[in-house]
């Protein structure tokens, strides 16, 4: 197995109060390699009270930060890198996973840990400690809600950083808190970036740890953060699975109707498009067939436009997907729900011949399918009509979320709501009603089976 060649540069992906600053020393006190701090800090330029790095200042470092980046990396002869958070100037960050030659650090602590330190350094203003120093004693008062949302957008970058290596066939060097004071761990971190010249890497020795005590002593508030604590799902044991395929915005299926200030309708495949775009076509001229750049152009000519999408119930929705399979032109498909999906269909020519409870009982059959379908347990490929609805308006959002999501069951009120938005007083259609079968309970289950992060993400009864 071939070893990579030695790396040039490298970055360090941290977070506040996880020991970047000691991590940072220790590589500072090495000969040719130089850690510039937090050099895209949004707030300083590498350190404390620095409004200049390598000559560029802050304000032309905020006007174009690929500048600092490449002045950053003119150091021949030399290791240089930077830390880099999760709230530090997002435009670089491409640019440093696309760079093969630039070495990834990860370096990580108990979130409980970090945010703890945070607020008690903020508290007491000491961020760095040595051991002529005297720590400050104190104790802070946990904060759920600012904890929760802090390890949200850390466990977010944290995630993003492990995706863009996965995609790009890249691999980083993951440090714990505990493997700063490791000299073993140090030299094996150099040797990996190829510095295979330094026998011995000991960790900097000028910072000491700064609140060596019990959590139960930094939190005055300690029963109630054991509390919150408690509450959070760290293993993501509710998490639901998710096997659909990612959807792309499906542009060319928008319909954009002049009234008004415009209207655009974002259909949801299986949804009562029918009913919207006659009700669309009753209001103005309706355009349709648009690419993104197209619709970018018809979204500038129009301020104050609205767009909005229309949500029907799942099982209804599944009801409308097995009908359009039942009566559509691909009876490849109808072919393979009987031999291979356990949907027990008669012969194509039969099909119109179906009693209504042999209707129901392929219908049940179906929605089987669709549960194993939609969890990546066939190799059919998830069709647009039958997709989760979270996932299709999550495509959407690729290109532009809707400004109203419409439940059917309340279509006249929302949409005469987003039509006065958009400057249109006209009356909106009822729903049809669902057909009374569809009330059946063990049908309801199913389709939760099937639609469960439907279910959970929109609230359907």
């Amino acid at each position: 197995m071939s070893e990579h060649p030695p790396f040039k540069r490298f970055v360090i992906f941290a977070e506040m109060r996880t020991g970047s600053n000691l991590l940072e020393a220790t590589l500072n006190n090495l000969r040719r390699v130089t850690c510039f701090g937090e050099a895209f800090n949004p707030y300083m330029m590498g350190w404390p009270d620095k409004d200049e790095l390598k000559g560029i200042t802050r304000a032309e470092r905020d006007a174009d930060p690929m500048r600092l980046l490449a002045a950053l990396w003119d150091k021949p002869d030399h290791l240089p890198g930077f830390r880099y958070f999760h709230d530090h100037d997002p435009r670089v960050f491409d640019a440093i996973i696309a760079d093969r030659e630039c070495a990834k650090i990860v370096l990580t602590r108990n979130p409980v840990d970090s945010y703890v330190s945070t607020v008690l350094a903020r508290e007491t203003n000491q961020w760095k400690l040595n051991e002529t120093e005297t720590p400050i004693p104190a104790a802070i008062r946990f904060d759920a809600d600012e904890f929760r949302e802090t390890l949200s957008a850390i466990e977010a970058f944290q995630l993003r950083v492990l995706n863009a290596l996965q995609v790009t066939g890249q691999t980083a060097f993951w440090l714990g808190y505990e493997d700063l004071r490791d000299g073993d761990v140090m030299t094996g971190l150099l040797h990996w970036m190829g510095r295979t010249d330094l026998e011995r890497v000991e960790p900097a020795n000028d910072q000491v740890p700064q609140n060596p005590r019990e959590l139960s002593d930094k939190v005055s508030n300690f029963d109630e953060m054991e509390a919150a604590l408690a509450a959070l799902d760290p293993f993501m044991l509710r998490r639901i699975p998710n096997f659909e395929p990612r959807r792309g915005p499906n542009v060319p299926s928008f319909m954009g109707c002049d009234a008004g200030r415009g209207l655009l309708f974002m259909p949801v495949r299986g949804g009562p498009s029918d009913v919207v775009q006659g009700w669309l076509r009753g209001l103005g001229q309706v355009e349709r067939s648009f690419n993104q750049n197209s619709l970018r152009q018809w979204k500038r000519q129009r301020p104050g436009h609205r767009s909005f999408t229309v949500l029907r119930h799942p099982l209804p929705r599944a009801w409308a997907a097995f009908q359009a399979m039942l009566t559509g032109g691909n009876a490849e498909l109808r072919q393979a729900m009987r031999q291979v999906y356990r949907v027990d269909l008669p012969p194509d020519p039969e099909i119109g011949g179906m009693s209504p409870d042999d209707r129901i009982a392929r219908f049940a059959q179906f929605l089987d399918f669709l549960r194993r379908n939609l969890n990546g347990q066939t190799t059919m490929a998830v069709h647009p009509g039958w997709a989760s609805q979270s996932e299709v308006l999550a495509g959407f959002a690729r290109f532009a979320p809707p400004d109203l999501i419409v439940r059917e069951e309340r279509l006249a009120e929302d949409l005469g709501f987003i039509a006065a938005a958009a400057g249109v007083d006209a009356p909106a259609p009822d729903p049809a009603p669902w057909p009374g079968f569809l009330n059946d309970k063990a049908l309801h289950r199913a389709a939760k089976a099937a639609y469960l992060r439907d279910y959970a993400a929109f609230g359907f009864d």
